[in-house]
């Protein structure tokens, strides 16, 4: 599957220079000047700018390519409220060389050459809201940085604090979609020393509009710890949980706790607010789709709850129990295999993609229409039998900097 090099776009409109030079009227003819004089007249600026709504970010960046005036127009509706992407996703290979990709657009069905900017190893931790994508360092998880990776325009955050290299840690971010402003949380987990059962859980969250770092929450779990996934939705925090061994026996090794960032709790515990997980759980992945908690996982086999008899979606409702919202087909679960392997999993919106680490094969879930669909083929191949592959998906946008 051939693929198009996303950096041939015009990058001085992406970042919002003057493109007046480059779109001089020299280049037409008097015949054309004509014709783009005649357009102007027709075609007022709000006519303009609802053709624009119409199109895809691809259309919209090439459109301001067009002349100036329609540079200008883009220009005008790329700060105001554009219309809502379809999410992209970027696949990469697992491995210890510098992260270059292909992001897939699903509105064109088409693949990019994609150099996303920030990341610098492929096992970074990644969340994303609202046309940022906020990055962490897997070895030092004291740095982070927020991107957009559309325009390029990145920024590295204060020092997170709560140590540099805990046993465990998880990212999350939301952007407010009316002021851009957007905040970031970072939960730290480290073993007790020489307690095996005791796991200390730190929250740090970080405000952009103030630019500060605080630290509303830790606490000390018996036979808990956490994962290396959270998200948060309509300003609450969810952060999956996992039984170390300690607590007997459990339906589910994994649980859900909620934490109100709004709030700064006094006596307050993160198992007090938990809920098990729907089934025997692998490679769960939390998601808000439409200010909906979403949970994807694989189902695991009660004998050998590593290995996976399926892959599931479920909806968290009313913040005390799931919902199974569906459950991949067995023609689809095939091309993943019923083999103790795992997957990456991501969604925005109504749109969902699951992707083995083992292939780059990219299967899409649209949750409002239930459809299952395989995308188009990527480009990227599989060279050696054990090369993994990984991916994580954002939403396009031209007006939100970092």
């Amino acid at each position: 599957m051939e693929s198009e090099e996303w950096e041939s776009y015009p990058s001085a409109f992406i970042e919002g220079k003057d493109l007046k030079k480059d779109l001089n009227s020299e280049y037409h003819t008097d015949q054309d000047k004509g014709a783009l004089v005649s357009l102007d007249t027709i075609l007022p600026d709000d006519l303009l700018e609802k053709i624009l709504s119409f199109l895809s970010i691809v259309g919209i960046i090439r459109s301001g390519s067009v002349c100036k005036r329609w540079n200008d127009a883009v220009q005008r509706y790329k700060h105001t409220k554009m219309v809502p992407q379809k999410p992209w996703y970027f696949m990469f290979t697992c491995g210890e060389e510098a992260v270059a990709g292909y992001s897939y657009d699903p509105s064109l069905k088409k693949w990019y050459n994609f150099n996303f900017p920030c990341i610098e190893k492929s096992n970074w931790s990644i969340s994303f809201s609202y046309g940022l994508v906020c990055l962490m360092d897997s070895e030092n998880k004291s740095r982070v940085f927020v991107c957009n990776p559309i325009t390029k325009h990145r920024r590295k955050l204060p020092y997170a604090p709560g140590g540099n290299s805990p046993d465990y840690s998880a990212l999350a971010i939301s952007v407010d979609k009316e002021c851009h402003n957007y905040t970031i949380v970072v939960a730290k987990c480290g073993q007790v020393p020489e307690e095996h059962h005791l796991w200390n859980i730190s929250i740090h969250i970080y405000f952009s509009e103030s630019d500060e770092w605080f630290d509303p929450f830790n606490e000390t779990l018996v036979g808990w710890r956490g994962c290396d996934d959270c998200v948060i939705c309509d300003g609450v925090l969810y952060y999956l949980l996992y039984s170390s061994g300690y607590v007997g026996h459990i339906a589910s090794r994994h649980c859900l706790a909620m934490y109100d960032l709004s709030t700064r709790p006094g006596h307050f515990s993160l198992m007090n607010t938990a809920i098990p997980a729907p089934c025997t759980l692998t490679c769960g992945r939390l998601m808000n789709l439409r200010d909906r908690v979403i949970l994807v996982g694989g189902i695991g086999k009660q004998d050998r709850p590593g290995v996976i008899k399926g892959i599931g979606i479920w909806e968290l409702r009313d913040k005390k129990e799931w919902c199974e919202v569906a459950r991949m087909p067995q023609k689809f679960f095939q091309g993943f295999g019923e083999l103790d392997e795992v997957f990456a999993s991501s969604g925005c919106d109504d749109l969902i993609y699951i992707q083995s680490y083992g292939s780059p094969a990219l299967l899409t879930f649209d949750v409002s229409q239930k459809l299952w669909k395989w995308t188009v083929r990527s480009p990227v191949s599989k060279r050696f039998p054990l090369q993994l592959f990984t991916g994580f998906c954002f939403e396009p946008r031209l007006e939100i900097a970092s």
